[in-house]
């Protein structure tokens, strides 16, 4: 007997990135990748295939511990597809291991709790080695939607609301990788990161993202440059999303374009898009 699932989950930009402290926030992007999932019980093994190539073993851990979960022994095949650039910070790993997971939930005919598909996800991030610090903050945005503030050595949620605002997203060309960091730089500016979270754990989400931002990019390498211009145009915020090299802003009407125009002379791609506060879902074939 073959079972099928399919699902989506968002993309999403950083608020705070969790390196430094553990403690993150994120918001989730209206920005999707969609899992299908086909299992047999006559075939062992899980094979992944991600449209456009990529690493598989994500998503096919994903698929693993998701039936490890009920003891399940199947193997199958689980296909990929994303509009999320990969590997530019936009947590394209996150909304893969919760789109899977959801997907293999819905194949075999289970459901848990968010927190519980949510940590499925990380375990099999962690074990892919895709992230540092098992990017729960990111996660749990593109599982729940909205605006999350984290501490992600605890896989706790310490504030989550939704909230509409529009959002645009410059990817450049390049690609960074979270295991290529330096983490000890970034711990160097934890102090001024205990600030930023200090505000987001208060609801102050635009002032801390900007100076998260900032902070990031110098500790990463990163251009501020595209920060600043984003706010000569009219941005509420604007970060370093992540670990770069994508960049994202917060912003509200006439200015949600002129952001657009400012960075559209950049090289890379220019995404108009906004907070999404469904977060991630089934789809019914």
């Amino acid at each position: 007997m073959t079972y099928y699932g399919k699902a989506a989950a968002c993309g999403a930009g950083s608020i705070i990135n969790a390196i430094s402290t553990w403690k993150g926030a994120a918001f989730a992007l209206d920005l999707h990748t969609i899992a299908e999932v086909t299992l047999t019980s006559h075939r062992s093994g899980i094979k992944g295939i991600i449209e456009g190539g990529g690493d598989t073993r994500l998503i096919e851990l994903a698929v693993k511990h998701t039936l490890s979960h009920f003891n399940l022994n199947c193997g199958g095949i689980v296909k990929t597809i994303s509009n999320i650039p990969q590997a530019s910070g936009l947590k394209s790993s996150s909304a893969a291991a919760n789109a899977t997971v959801l997907a293999t939930l819905f194949a075999i005919e289970e459901e848990l709790q968010p927190m519980d598909a949510i940590n499925i996800g990380v375990d099999a991030s962690v074990e892919a080695g895709v992230t540092i610090t098992g990017a729960f903050d990111d996660a749990a945005a593109s599982y729940l939607g909205g605006v999350v503030v984290t501490d992600n050595k605890k896989r706790s949620i310490i504030r989550h609301e939704q909230i509409e605002a529009e959002a645009v997203v410059y990817a450049p060309t390049v690609q960074a990788f979270s295991k290529d960091v330096n983490v000890s730089r970034c711990r160097l500016v934890s102090p001024w990161i205990v600030d930023a979270n200090t505000m987001a754990e208060s609801g102050n989400y635009w002032h801390a993202m900007t100076l998260n931002g900032i902070i990031y990019s110098a500790a990463l390498g990163f251009s501020p440059e595209p920060i600043l211009t984003a706010l000569e145009a009219g941005a509420v915020s604007a970060s370093l999303s992540g670990t770069g090299p994508s960049y994202v802003a917060i912003t509200h009407g006439d200015n949600t374009k002129k952001v657009a125009e400012a960075w559209s002379g950049l090289d890379g791609k220019v995404i108009n898009t906004k907070i999404n506060n469904k977060g991630a879902y089934r789809i019914e074939d």
